[in-house]
């Protein structure tokens, strides 16, 4: 029977004599001491996690703020630019369209009379007006008649959707708000009805988003054929809900596009729906099994994610006495190619030397045999993606992590905290068009809604849609 009480109180400031007083007492007793020094490890781990399901792998977004540690040193880094370089503020509005000229009365210090001088002084400020009216403009359509086609006809008006009342500004303004900067409908229409004097509803918007992405589709496609056939392709999934059920979204980035599908399906099917043909550049991606069905010319895994499992395993999955040796040398290896990765003026003799030392070691590494559960697990991991560990090495341009697709998915992340998804499946298709269209324009440094608005009234004018506009120059 072990004993449930203990006259020796358990904590940090337990000393020497103390400890041996709890050994005097049996072995019951001792075991009882581990045992509550066990409960009160767990509940101070539990305490700091702030949730017992946060791992090292969860996002920082996920984690309650009182849980996180406080980083910040106590000597913070003065706000601002370093003396000696230029400032940085906006640009002075290029002219005034209204005056207004400023004189006091009196001081405004003592209320003293005032000598009247001749210095002056200009100063600039920009608002909005308070009431903003719209701008209804009535067409008057001219109807003739072909005597080649036997029939009247009229010319297209584009400054509107066929049978819409409401502009393509406001059309695509609206689309921008909600599909790329995570407003929900019901902030749009309050924005718009009581603050731009301009009445919308919420099933009129989703009609016109919907249309609105049939017209652009093309260019929805247009870039799942650039990132098919780019040189370097990032992957990422997340959660994603449609119509209360868990739906998975999938992101394929690079610089200079974003594509988003959002499909039932977390595994190959989904894959395949969007590798339509084989993919002979780079994919950058965790080590998520799903990505192992892809056919493609090389891989990179993320080997952040790598060393954040090992932090996982140390923090989480309580290793054996083998594991630290593991450990240190998968992390040293990583860390050594990381920072040849880095090295800059190395000769391609020295590079080529060290990068095979690197794979003689990983090798090794894998050759090795380990008592350690977690290190078996992570051995197989790294046996099956053992050509894909280092192609960054081999190609400068491609990074050893994949950062690129999560800050890519980030946005759609934070909208989906604000919208909770969609409520149709058509809905999830407009979600991820426009997102990727949204985001694509964005990163190739066009304005969004004017170069949509653009394409939709030359849609509308020739009944074609231009061709999805390339990367701007640094200096365009």
């Amino acid at each position: 029977m072990i004993q449930t009480t203990l006259d020796i109180p358990l904590s940090p400031g337990l000393t020497e004599e103390q400890a041996r007083a709890i050994v005097a007492q049996g072995h019951d007793a001792v075991v009882f001491a581990l045992l509550q020094l066990a409960q009160l490890w767990g509940e101070e781990r539990a305490a700091r996690a702030g949730d017992s399901h946060a791992t090292p792998a969860t996002p920082s977004g996920m984690k309650p703020p009182f849980s996180k540690d406080n980083l910040s040193s106590g000597r913070k880094k003065k706000p601002g630019r370093k003396t000696g370089h230029p400032g940085s503020r906006r640009d002075p509005p290029a002219q005034a369209n209204a005056w207004k000229t400023h004189r006091a009365d009196v001081c405004p210090d003592c209320g003293g009379p005032l000598n009247r001088c001749s210095e002056t002084r200009t100063r600039q400020t920009e608002d909005i007006p308070e009431e903003i009216t719209p701008v209804v403009t009535e067409h008057t359509i001219h109807r003739d008649w072909c005597s080649k086609c036997k029939k009247k006809v009229e010319p297209p008006v584009t400054d509107a959707l066929p049978n819409s009342t409401l502009g393509n500004r406001l059309l695509v303004l609206t689309a921008w708000l909600h599909y790329a900067l995570g407003n929900t409908i019901s902030q749009i229409i309050e924005v718009f009805n009581y603050h731009l004097q301009i009445k919308l509803s919420a099933g009129g918007l989703v009609q016109m988003w919907q249309r609105l992405a049939e017209i652009v589709y093309p260019w929805y496609e247009q870039i799942q054929q650039e990132a098919l056939n780019s040189a370097v392709l990032h992957a990422d999934e997340s959660g994603w809900r449609v119509n209360g059920k868990t739906l998975w979204l999938w992101c394929f980035a690079n610089p200079s596009l974003s594509y988003f599908m959002i499909n039932r399906s977390r595994g190959s099917p989904a894959l395949m729906k969007f590798f339509i043909q084989e993919f002979k550049g780079t994919l950058v991606s965790d080590f998520w099994a799903a990505y192992n069905a892809v056919a493609c010319a090389r891989r990179q895994m993320c080997l952040v994610h790598l060393l954040r499992d090992l932090e996982m395993v140390e923090k989480y999955k309580s290793p054996s006495a083998h594991w630290p040796a593991f450990a240190k040398k998968l992390r040293r290896l990583i860390g050594d190619a990381i920072r040849l990765h880095k090295r800059e003026n190395v000769s391609s003799d020295e590079h080529a030397s060290r990068r095979r030392r690197l794979t003689a070691r990983l090798d090794a590494l894998i050759a090795t045999e380990w008592n350690d559960v977690q290190a078996r697990r992570l051995i197989k991991r790294l046996r099956r993606h053992a050509n894909a560990l280092f192609t960054f090495l081999d190609q400068p341009d491609v990074p050893f992590d994949n950062n690129l697709a999560e800050r890519a998915i980030r946005p759609a992340v934070i909208i989906r905290k604000n919208s909770y998804g969609n409520r149709s499946d058509n809905g999830a298709d407009v979600q991820a068009i426009l997102m990727s269209i949204f985001f694509t324009l964005k990163k190739r440094g066009h304005n969004p809604v004017a170069t949509l608005k653009n394409a939709v009234e030359t849609y509308l004018k020739t009944n074609t849609l231009p061709t999805l506009p390339p990367q701007t120059t640094a200096d365009g």
